[in-house]
């Protein structure tokens, strides 16, 4: 299965003050997995969850990423997931598969004003996958939430999806 990936990278050049984690509430039956930090000085907060089909497969990843934003820094929202998307789309091009991506539009993240694009991705004209990125970012904090599953899973999940977008506390 394709690994998901996620460019922490982008925003941790903004990183400052430690901040407390967001609240998410997982859908029953997600795997809540433990994100290692990539070191001990790093303040990116990291949430993920896993839907497994009933054979142990991960078939739906969410992830959640907060990073605190330097006083006075202005983040170039669209620029960030522009670059985002650029690197997604790099990546499964590199694995063999091939990716379109909707038009960066207006979206809702918690209660901040967001970012968001869908790739939809093929293998040899097969839908295999769709991943979406959303961003915001507020005075203190940037947050991107991304999800990505199988196309059927993806397409059938898209209520828990709401539900968690809908009690995301930032």
């Amino acid at each position: 299965m394709i690994r998901f990936c996620l460019l922490i990278s982008l925003l941790s050049v903004i990183a400052a003050a430690h901040a407390e984690p967001a609240l998410i509430t997982w859908p029953s039956g997600w795997e809540v997995e433990a994100v290692a930090q990539a070191d001990a000085a790093s303040k990116v907060s990291r949430q993920r969850a896993v839907k497994n089909d009933v054979g142990g497969t991960p078939v739906l990843v969410m992830e959640l990423t907060m990073t605190p934003v330097e006083p006075g820094h202005q983040v170039n929202l669209q620029g960030v997931l522009l670059e985002m998307r650029k690197s997604l789309q790099k990546d499964f091009f590199q694995g063999g598969y091939q990716s379109v991506c909707n038009k960066i539009h207006d979206a809702r993240l918690s209660d901040l004003q967001a970012l968001e694009t869908t790739c939809t991705v093929t293998q040899n004209g097969r839908h295999v996958l769709s991943q979406t990125l959303v961003a915001a970012v507020d005075a203190d904090n940037a947050y991107v939430l991304s999800y990505a599953g199988q196309a059927e899973a993806y397409k059938a999940s898209q209520d828990e999806i709401a539900a968690v977008r809908n009690s995301l506390k930032l």
